[in-house]
């Protein structure tokens, strides 16, 4: 008879959260965790004072808002539509009221409003819901202000008021929200673009400021003024104010035995403004889209067609975040209360490089004449949504 040793006993599986953010167990968040409400772990936002109005300020950057809105852009001017999750008939009715709930709302105006958690590292939604009869519908869904929110320790979503500063535990299937850009799951508020643009920024406005300064000064020279060792207080002050006189006259006339001297601005080696800013708005394009060749010109095509083929994965990363947070949360919601016997359908746009499909055609049409007749699924990924085969003659 064999026997079993011991250590092969296969261990029972554990089936509850052991790492977790809650209780004071997170060593990253020092004394943070206990705390009522968590704090982002954003070090940007935590040494400028923790408040995403930080970041709104970075959007206002000409460079920011060009990529950003770019990005934006390529997402929600992309096809879009529903698939359905199985071929029975539910599954094609859960589709068909989930794409007519999507129209109703404005899915493209949602979506472009959705990707600002990008650019923050979250985003928050609240669902209007309706009822027609016996369906429960989605009137309207409300992009809401980050900063309006946190969350507790259990990754739970928090509305902090006035009236409740630790923040009010919001419902369930009630909110839409998404963490994006952080390298774990122990962060709720993710790591936004915004993150990383703040410093290229912060260097952008004060270089341009350093620039204003040195325009001005080979625009109006700066004057100084000579008093006496002996002058008064009244006298100073008057030399003072002819001194800034000149800043508006073409003449100006001082007391006898002062003067003014203007100093001419010089500058010498290769010190260059303009190659500073250019340098920091490459840096933000680099960021915002991972690279540089489709904001700003030169590389020649070849380069171009690579730079714009990684934008084009950036913003396919995007798509696919929006819609699968969307297909997690939203639609299994509305499935599950209006069609439980459906499987869920998928929200879906396609993000990709126009392609000749001519070629692909030839060969298909010789292939078919051949006898091989192509799937639906290959159709599908081949050519796009929206078509179905031709009903054999009987």
């Amino acid at each position: 008879m064999a026997t079993v040793k011991a250590d092969s006993i296969p261990v029972a599986p554990l089936l509850h959260e052991v790492a977790t953010t809650a209780d004071g167990r997170d060593i990253t968040r020092d004394f943070g965790a206990l705390l009522p409400t968590l704090l982002p772990q954003d070090t940007v936002l935590r040494d400028r004072g923790g408040d995403y109005t930080l970041y709104e300020d970075v959007l206002r950057d000409d460079q920011v808002a060009s990529t950003f809105q770019q990005r934006r852009m390529a997402v929600t001017s992309a096809e879009w539509g529903v698939r359905p999750g199985g071929s029975d008939r539910a599954s094609r009715m859960a589709a068909d009221f989930v794409l007519e709930m999507l129209h109703q709302v404005g899915w493209d105006g949602v979506t472009d409003k959705m990707l600002y958690g990008v650019f923050y590292g979250f985003a928050v939604a609240e669902c209007l819901w309706g009822q027609e009869g016996s369906r429960i519908t989605l009137e309207q869904i409300k992009v809401r202000k980050q900063r309006r929110f946190a969350f507790d320790a259990a990754h739970r979503l928090l509305l902090l008021t006035r009236d409740q500063p630790h923040g009010a535990r919001m419902p369930e299937r009630k909110f839409w929200h998404f963490q994006a850009g952080a390298d774990h799951d122990d962060e709720p508020y993710g790591l936004g673009l915004a993150h990383w643009l703040y410093w290229p920024v912060f260097f952008k406005r004060n270089g341009l400021k350093l620039w204003m300064i040195f325009m001005d000064k080979f625009g109006m020279p700066t004057a100084m003024g000579r008093y006496p060792a002996n002058a008064t207080e009244e006298e100073k002050r008057r030399l003072m104010m002819a001194l800034r006189a000149i800043q508006t006259d073409s003449g100006i006339i001082v007391p006898e035995g002062m003067s003014v001297e203007l100093i001419e601005a010089s500058r010498g080696g290769q010190v260059s403004y303009e190659q500073f800013l250019d340098r920091m708005n490459a840096a933000i394009a680099k960021v915002t889209l991972s690279q540089t060749l489709t904001t700003d010109a030169g590389g020649g095509q070849y380069r171009a067609d690579v730079h714009k083929h990684v934008r084009n994965e950036v913003v396919k990363a995007d798509a696919d975040l929006i819609c699968d947070s969307f297909n997690r949360s939203v639609v299994e919601w509305l499935v599950a209360w209006n069609f439980p016997d459906a499987r869920r359908p998928q929200v879906w746009r396609r993000v990709s490089e126009d392609k000749d499909l001519r070629p692909l055609a030839e060969r298909d049409r010789m292939l078919f004449a051949m006898g091989l007749r192509p799937t639906e699924a290959y159709i599908r990924t081949t050519y796009g949504e929206g078509w179905s085969f031709v009903p054999e003659a009987v």
